[in-house]
């Protein structure tokens, strides 16, 4: 595990805001990621999703003609992240779900800010939608940047009156743009080999910019969630933004919302990447998996 976390502390320097430019961050990410090997028999198939690039990945135990579908939203601080940085991630998740999941590459800042990557993620559903999917077979899920991305959704989702998908999963969500004040950015600074205060607040100027008045949407967490479907929420328990997890489970319950949260011993940010080597990522995913046939299948 030390060797890991050496790794990941190698790679934060790598993808310091402070440090390197947004091309070397996506460039470097990516050549990392196309890396990792797929379980054996997965299916990638490029697609367009009205004029977003996006993949279906299709585990080899999906059956033929299953129209139960993941709709995944990647991380990356809403300026990175890609088809290409989360195949594996969205392999291992179809595999364990035993469903297809659509990886859909929203617009990212600061070339395109608030609120391209919201209104692509309503693009993606409804395209889902007018493709003949049931949103009864729909899951909504994405990590960090995408897991925020996700909840999102589903209060816009709700709150312009279309049917709600069947359930949504969360890792490590970012689910406060604007105010910051977790305690988790203090307590957990030191232990949270990739992410940080400083990062975050970059990376939230990238999307919303410098105006003072910020749409209440980008703090969802500070919403009313009532209505929303059945939620997963999975955070390391060594993360700056374990309070975004633990604040957005606990309102969410306040709200009458059905939500699980899990809290995951001494992991970091989206230790899900390393499920090939960390036995904790599988459990993880696994529990993912059996969410999503809980609710769709």
């Amino acid at each position: 595990m030390s060797s890991i976390r050496d790794y990941l502390s190698a790679m934060k320097d790598k993808f310091d805001l402070e440090k390197n430019t947004i091309e070397q961050i996506r460039r470097e990410w990516t050549a990392v990621a196309i890396r990792a090997e797929l379980p054996s028999g997965t299916t990638v198939d490029k697609v367009m999703v009205n004029n977003l690039p996006a993949e279906w990945v299709t585990a080899a135990n999906v059956p033929d003609g299953n129209e139960q579908v993941i709709l995944y939203f990647h991380g990356g601080g809403f300026y990175s992240g890609s088809c290409d940085t989360h195949r594996a991630l969205a392999a291992n998740l179809s595999a364990a779900s035993a469903v297809r999941v659509l990886v859909v590459e929203y617009r990212l800042a600061p070339e395109h800010k608030y609120p391209s990557a919201n209104d692509d993620a309503i693009i993606a559903y409804s395209w889902l939608i007018e493709s003949g999917i049931s949103p009864k077979n729909i899951v909504i899920g994405g990590d960090s940047a995408g897991g925020g991305l996700t909840l999102m959704t589903l209060l816009s989702l709700r709150d312009a009156g279309y049917q709600l998908p069947a359930a949504a999963f969360m890792l490590s969500p970012w689910a406060d743009l604007i105010n910051f004040d977790g305690e988790s950015y203090a307590s957990r600074a030191e232990l949270d080999p990739l992410c940080s205060l400083s990062g975050c607040k970059i990376s939230a100027d990238y999307y919303i910019g410098n105006s003072d008045i910020k749409p209440p949407i980008l703090s969802p967490i500070s919403q009313n969630l009532a209505g929303l479907p059945s939620l997963l929420i999975q955070v390391g328990d060594h993360e700056v933004l374990l309070n975004d997890s633990t604040r957005l489970a606990t309102r969410a319950q306040e709200a009458g919302v059905d939500v699980t949260l899990e809290v995951w011993d001494n992991m970091w940010h989206l230790f899900h990447a390393f499920a090939a080597i960390v036995p904790e990522a599988q459990q993880a995913i696994n529990n993912i998996g059996k969410f999503v046939q809980k609710h769709v299948g």
